[in-house]
């Protein structure tokens, strides 16, 4: 006869076990909830002035329960509520308390601004464990779909001649609409208001409004940037008071309704509605050591203030940086020579191939992207630039391959800011934990 081990799943404890017993020792929510509890939340904390009503839940482990799923690829309020009520890794960051999805939605749009504070923080605690050198960092772009779809766009074109059809349109309905009311009137009595919209008109005139203010904020953005190209030539206010004033999109501009402040932008997948999340990555243990978000397509805008955040994050700055041809002009290289940091930015093949690059001409002969073309050529396959393709492309791949994070779940520039920051977060603790684990 056979014995097996006892299993009798109606069987009672007398007494349960901690929640921590059902987790092993070392597992990465005990480390994620112990790290939160060494941070400073007094951002957080500060906001909740007064006692009424039921209490609230502690914002520590509010925190913990976020950051815990973002290092897990884990980022709906749902799923994260669904693992606090039945998963024991999740009840051990919680002390099984079990907050509905509403409320972990609440408690993250609330203290987003808050919450990315502990990027710098986490980095910091990079930093103490010698996680970052900054002998050579890599900047780099990578573009995550936003909360709206690209369909849901229109061009300022469309918009003036989709406008003027539905102007007319709703005029019609308006008339048919009061000859509908008088006929009623006739045949039921004057008991209604007169006012009413029938069903029909509502849609089409909510449409309307959209296109209209969609219409509105094209033609600011082409004053705004007007004005800006005018000042930038040194011209005169007059001049530019004209300048604003002629402005006009162009045909071809978009803007999309689901979430304006997002743009179509070129992906791997091609043209997707998307935010442009840059990253600075540190060449030691792959930290990221700066991070933004911004929805301008082209990268070139983008180097001066992450090379100004890396300083500001870790209190010092790289020796070297490279980046991709995306990040050069005369303007950015000759900032990061004002800031003494050794270059290695990609100049695009126009460049590489200029003759004037070549041969024995002295670097005081160049301008600043011819000097920096002969630099990347001169050390052939040793060149330092090699290492800006095994420092962001890694941590990008880590971030949206192995942990699921390919779409934005909030909209608008200053959210979807936030939620990359905690994104990285998440990926320097993932660092840290993996320290934590290497035997002494």
């Amino acid at each position: 006869m056979k014995t097996f081990r006892p299993w009798n799943p109606e069987q009672k404890w007398l007494l349960p076990p901690s929640v921590d017993e059902l987790v092993p020792e070392g597992d990465l929510a005990h480390f994620v909830r112990d790290t939160v509890m060494s941070l400073d939340l007094s951002a957080i904390i500060d906001d909740y002035q007064e006692e009424r009503g039921y209490p609230p839940y502690d914002p520590t482990m509010m925190t913990a329960l976020l950051l815990y799923g973002y290092c897990r690829g884990i980022y709906s309020s749902r799923r994260l509520a669904q693992g606090c009520e039945g998963e024991t890794r999740f009840m051990a960051v919680t002390a099984l308390e079990k907050p509905d999805f509403r409320t972990i939605a609440s408690f993250r749009a609330r203290h987003l601004e808050a919450l990315k504070g502990l990027f710098v923080q986490v980095l910091r605690l990079c930093q103490k464990a010698k996680l970052v050198k900054l002998g050579h960092v890599a900047l780099d772009g990578t573009k995550v779909k936003a909360n709206a779809s690209k369909h849901r766009a229109m061009s300022y074109g469309r918009m003036d001649e989709r406008e003027r059809q539905l102007r007319e349109e709703v005029g019609r309905w308006f008339r048919e609409a009061a000859d509908v009311d008088e006929e009623e009137d006739r045949r039921y009595g004057r008991d209604r208001r007169g006012d009413e919209l029938p069903d029909w008109v509502k849609d089409k005139r909510a449409r309307l409004e959209k296109i209209r203010e969609a219409r509105k904020a094209l033609e600011e953005e082409a004053r705004e940037q007007a004005e800006q190209e005018a000042r930038g030539k040194g011209k005169s206010e007059k001049e530019i008071a004209k300048a604003r004033e002629e402005a006009k999109p162009k045909p071809k501009a978009q803007r999309n309704f689901t979430d304006p402040e997002s743009r179509i932008m070129k992906g791997s997948d091609g043209f997707v509605q998307a935010y442009n999340c840059q990253a600075v990555v540190d060449d030691f243990d792959q930290v990221i050591v700066a991070q933004d978000v911004t929805n301008e397509a082209t990268d070139v805008h983008q180097l001066e203030p992450m090379v100004q955040q890396v300083k500001e994050n870790t209190g010092r700055q790289a020796k070297e940086m490279s980046a991709d041809s995306g990040y050069c002009s005369e303007a950015n290289l000759r900032m990061i020579e004002r800031h003494h940091i050794k270059g290695y930015i990609a100049t695009g093949k126009d460049r590489r191939d200029d003759p004037r690059a070549k041969g024995r001409q002295h670097d005081s002969g160049l301008d600043l992207t011819r000097r920096m073309a002969r630099r990347l050529r001169k050390a052939g396959w040793f060149s330092r630039y090699r290492k800006r393709k095994v420092l962001p492309e890694p941590v990008f791949g880590q971030i949206k391959q192995a942990r699921g994070f390919r779409q934005f779940l909030m909209r608008g520039l200053e959210k979807v800011a936030g939620e990359w920051s905690l994104v990285c977060t998440a990926h320097n603790v993932l660092k840290l934990y993996g320290w934590s684990m290497v035997p002494v």
